[in-house]
């Protein structure tokens, strides 16, 4: 789907503040926003000429099939070449450089944003695809198209920015991403594509307000939402949409295990992703994880085995973040399934340089890995390095969490408290 409609706006907006809560102070830095209203029912006037829309020609879309298949597959450089293609015959349209921004974002998402050597590449794409469409819009203000291309634009900017912890940055796209979803709305009816924003914006304009207090005021500024409605949407688009169908895919398996606790509907978004798509680093760790959530310990095994050796191979989009999780997976499963202590210790041992390797020592995986090899050891009897790893639990888990009491209980008792 080529998630040239995908990111639109608001969801992507809103995504890096739901990961993350601003401070009041942060809040109060930023302009003020201008109220926007969004009809619930887009209908596309009938009045309106779509010649010349490459958005909805379905020889661009025959023609584009292969590359947007290469984008969520990491064959970045089969699908640039026809990104490139598109550009030398449509020089003047936005979709074509928006492309090359989804190609570019897809290099960033692997490495959940910690990599930031395509953030320039990415930001020059984007710029120059909202500029060429605020020409096309310009010139014809009921282009919904081109609306269509600027909310898509901005939305995705301000979601990198948002990322970047550019808060400044991330308001003025993001609110500049509404104004024109405000507009491309009025297409709903021509296109699944056209909807897919709405429906990140129905999710989470609500779901952030029940989760982020801090920013309802904020929130004030935009209409109301409706999450079941979004999640409906989200369904829709994933199943009928172009461009925007694996895009949507994506945001549902997300919010399916994220935001709704509910791994068990998640699974099969997962599956299929990682099935269709089984180059992709990121699909194939999401998957892994949610077939370790669910019991389904074969998939869990296989595919995290998948990733260590795309991982060795230097394969793209394969890194220490997927590695951490595989690894963990796999020691998990040689000492709990395969009463393989030996390996389960290599692997745990494996996660926790992946996890020094990133700077992710603050919990998760990096502290799973150390009590379960404090575990092994003080079955081994080896006393040293039992405390050197329960030492690790004592110095990052929270003092009241089971993982420290059991840590600390061990230490008190074999005379090595600190």
């Amino acid at each position: 789907m080529l998630r040239s409609l995908l990111c639109f706006c608001l969801g992507l907006l809103l995504l890096p503040l739901s990961g993350r809560a601003q401070t009041p102070d942060t809040i109060r830095a930023v302009p003020p926003m201008r109220t926007v209203a969004l009809d619930s029912v887009g209908v596309m006037p009938s009045a309106v000429d779509t010649k010349g829309w490459l958005l909805l020609d379905k020889d661009i879309q025959l023609e584009l099939d292969g590359a947007v298949y290469n984008i969520y597959n990491f064959k970045f450089d089969k699908a640039e070449k026809q990104f490139r293609s598109l550009r030398r015959r449509y020089p003047n349209h936005p979709m074509p450089y928006f492309l090359l921004g989804l190609s570019t974002w897809w290099k960033i998402q692997p490495s959940s944003f910690q990599s930031k050597q395509y953030d320039k590449a990415f930001f020059a794409y984007l710029d120059t695809a909202s500029t060429k469409a605020q020409k096309l819009f310009d010139a014809d203000n009921t282009n919904y198209e081109a609306s269509f291309f600027l909310s898509a634009s901005y939305g995705f900017s301000a979601r990198l920015h948002g990322e970047r912890h550019d808060w400044r940055k991330a308001t003025v796209d993001a609110r500049r991403s509404l104004n024109y979803l405000k507009k491309s709305q009025e297409a709903n009816g021509l296109s699944p594509e056209f909807q897919f924003g709405q429906a990140l914006f129905n999710y989470y304009s609500v779901w952030i307000g029940e989760n982020y207090t801090l920013l309802k005021p904020v929130l004030l500024f935009f209409p109301k939402g409706d999450k079941k409605l979004g999640l409906q949407q989200l369904r829709s688009v994933a199943a009928n949409g172009f461009y925007t169908a694996t895009e949507a895919k994506v945001f549902l398996m997300r919010i399916l295990k994220n935001e709704e606790n509910n791994a068990e509907e998640a699974l099969p978004v997962a599956k299929q992703l990682a099935t269709t798509y089984p180059d992709n680093g990121f699909f194939q760790r999401f998957y892994a994880l949610l077939a370790y959530d669910q019991g389904e310990f074969a998939d869990c095994e296989r595919v995290s085995r998948e990733i260590l050796d795309k991982i060795n191979r230097g394969m793209p989009g394969y890194e220490a973040i997927s590695g951490r999780y595989a690894s963990y997976f796999l020691g998990y499963l040689m000492q709990n399934r395969y009463r393989d202590l030996a390996k389960a210790k290599d692997y745990y041992q494996r996660c926790i340089v992946f996890s020094e390797s990133t700077g992710e020592t603050d919990g998760g995986f990096y502290l799973f890995a150390n009590a379960n090899l404090a575990r092994i050891a003080a079955k081994e009897k080896d006393v040293d390095a039992t405390k050197r790893y329960y030492g690790v639990v004592i110095d990052k888990a929270t003092r009241k969490s089971e993982m420290y009491k059991e840590a600390n209980m061990w230490l008190k008792k074999n005379g090595k408290a600190k």
